[in-house]
């Protein structure tokens, strides 16, 4: 039963989707709103998750449900991983009752999860020697972008299967770029990640500057929102600092992970990021005090630590 939700298979041939058995393991902030857009599209889904509640909203929702990710396997023609870490995807897809042992030739496997661009290559490899393609393809727009299917996706591997998953990516996302070949995606993305964290770092200091010179900033934000000084961190990410909202959109503990990931991929290049070692160190400061699970946007409170002032609107 579908509850208040209109979850109605469309009509493929009006569409022009093939709709293509789909299984989604990862039913976390980004993966719950995801796959519950692709129920909404129509598409046949069955799920998995380490914890059952979300599996049985999904399942209230018109998904099927499944004891393991090789389950999922078994009854998908594509599966999607939505995953923390390059071990959680590993194990998912290469370990006992993963989505390998479940595949048969012509499955494709979609990474969204954001990993390491080694680490893909190397399930690229194992999944190709069993006949089974495979997709990096991480996202970008946070919790609001998964819940509107306005992610930004970045997609890694061979173009004929990319053209093949287009119809599902645009369930998904509305800016969606094939990048490259395997492990392209995830260098595009960890790209994408330091951009976002040393943007977020410049409005934390623009917002505390501001504060301590004590301007209004609701008006800052109002002033500098329409010029040069916009971006999605300033519109979306400073109102909630206002407010002290650091419920997460996107966790402090997975950025650290992203740019430990960013970090290391540079120093094999031998590459420096100096900005974004010290964005990295102000989040270490922000785990350190306990804020690992909040959002990405409790790195105000690193800064505000370091300078013995609070940033808050007057409102």
């Amino acid at each position: 039963m579908l509850g208040s939700y209109s979850y109605k298979v469309a009509d493929e041939q009006a569409r022009g989707l093939a709709m293509e058995p789909l299984g989604f393991i990862g039913l976390g902030i980004m993966g719950r709103p995801m796959a519950k857009n692709l129920l909404k599209a129509g598409y046949p889904l069955t799920v998995y998750n380490r914890s059952r509640p979300p599996v049985e909203e999904l399942i209230a929702l018109g998904a099927s449900g499944a004891g393991s990710p090789r389950e999922v396997a078994q009854r998908s023609r594509i599966v999607i991983t939505m995953l923390p870490d390059s071990p959680d995807v590993e194990q998912v897809v290469l370990g006992p009752g993963g989505v390998l042992e479940g595949a048969r030739p012509g499955l494709v496997i979609v990474d969204m999860s954001t990993i390491s661009p080694e680490v893909t290559r190397g399930i690229a490899k194992a999944a190709g020697e069993r006949g089974v393609e495979t997709l990096d393809a991480p996202v970008s727009g946070g919790d609001k972008g998964a819940r509107e299917g306005t992610l930004a996706v970045m997609v890694g591997g061979r173009r004929e299967v990319f053209e093949r998953c287009l119809p599902v990516f645009q369930v998904l996302g509305k800016n969606i770029v094939h990048v490259g070949d395997h492990g392209a995606g995830q260098t595009v993305k960890l790209c994408n990640q330091v951009v976002c964290a040393l943007t977020l770092q410049a409005v934390c200091e623009g917002l505390m500057l501001a504060s301590k010179a004590g301007i209004d900033l609701e008006k800052l934000l109002q002033a500098i929102g329409g010029g040069a000084a916009a971006s999605w961190q300033l519109l979306n990410l400073a109102p909630k600092m206002l407010r002290r909202d650091f419920e997460p959109g996107f966790k402090v503990r997975l950025m650290q992970k992203d740019l430990r990931l960013a970090l290391s991929a540079a120093q094999g290049l031998k590459l420096p990021l100096p900005g974004t070692s010290v964005v990295h160190q102000l989040y270490s400061a922000a785990e350190a005090w306990g804020l690992g699970e909040k959002g990405t946007q409790a790195l105000i409170a690193a800064l505000e630590k370091m300078a013995a002032h609070e940033v808050a609107s007057k409102g």
